[in-house]
């Protein structure tokens, strides 16, 4: 790979968000490997830049290039990745390798919100669960994308308005309700006993309505976040939210 080649391969595909070509570093990395990571990525991000520029879409929408801000857990580093992204005044702004199981996603996050423009959309690499969307939407995230909701559906573990079952427990072999009776048409219409049976059969439609209902969570999720921000209760929401969300369900 070189930036200039990932800019033409993403043109190619027609991308609609080209991401600028980066190092993510380590979880675990010293000051300088990480300081040294970040100026590669800042030198990759200016050939990025030239490329993008003086390429155009093989197709009729319009494309837009995210540089990515880098700097491990280190704050004078992000802030100066930061600040180095936001002088490009590109279309919007990613945030990259706070996704490593450190314990500083919003510390990260928030020291790199405070700097990056708040006009422009900010977009979180690799986040994730419900809690982080919520609280890193309190952080001024826009945008976030994530394996999660599909990859622990496959594996049972389906996320609710209720809160987070495992529809591989025994508990729900006999539960003829809805998985979510306020979801999607997918989530109402089959039970919590017919997908329990499914998934532990190892049929493939399992994991099928366990990835569309978890799909279908994540969007009824960002939807309440759009709804209470617009109505001025994000915060008071939040609060009572995020534990209801998060709790491990078991049927009695």
């Amino acid at each position: 790979f070189t930036p200039e080649n990932v800019i033409d391969k993403q043109r190619s595909i027609g991308a609609d968000i080209i991401m600028a070509f980066d190092e993510c570093t380590p979880a675990a990395c010293s000051h300088a490997y990480a300081k040294a990571s970040m100026a590669r990525t800042h030198r990759w991000l200016n050939r990025c830049i030239a490329r993008f520029n003086t390429t155009s879409s093989r197709y009729k929408h319009q494309q837009y290039l995210f540089p990515i801000v880098q700097g491990s857990t280190y704050k004078d580093l992000r802030i100066a990745s930061a600040s180095t992204v936001a002088s490009t005044d590109c279309f919007g702004n990613a945030i990259g390798g706070v996704c490593h199981p450190t314990g500083q996603l919003y510390e990260v996050t928030g020291w790199v919100c405070d700097v990056l423009p708040c006009d422009k959309p900010r977009y979180l690499m690799g986040v994730g669960t419900p809690q982080d969307i919520i609280e890193c939407v309190a952080l001024g995230v826009d945008m976030f994308d994530c394996v999660l909701p599909s990859r622990n559906a496959r594996n049972g573990a389906l996320f609710t308005s209720q809160g987070i079952i495992n529809i591989k427990n025994r508990s729900w072999r006999d539960d003829f309700t809805p998985i979510d009776p306020v979801l999607c048409p997918t989530s109402q219409y089959y039970s919590k006993a017919y997908l329990h049976h499914l998934i532990r059969c190892g049929e493939r439609l399992g994991a099928q309505i366990a990835t569309l209902h978890n799909l279908a969570f994540y969007r009824w999720l960002v939807e309440q976040i759009r709804l209470h921000i617009a109505q001025g209760d994000f915060s008071i929401w939040k609060k009572h939210i995020i534990p209801l969300l998060m709790q491990k369900r078991s049927r009695a």
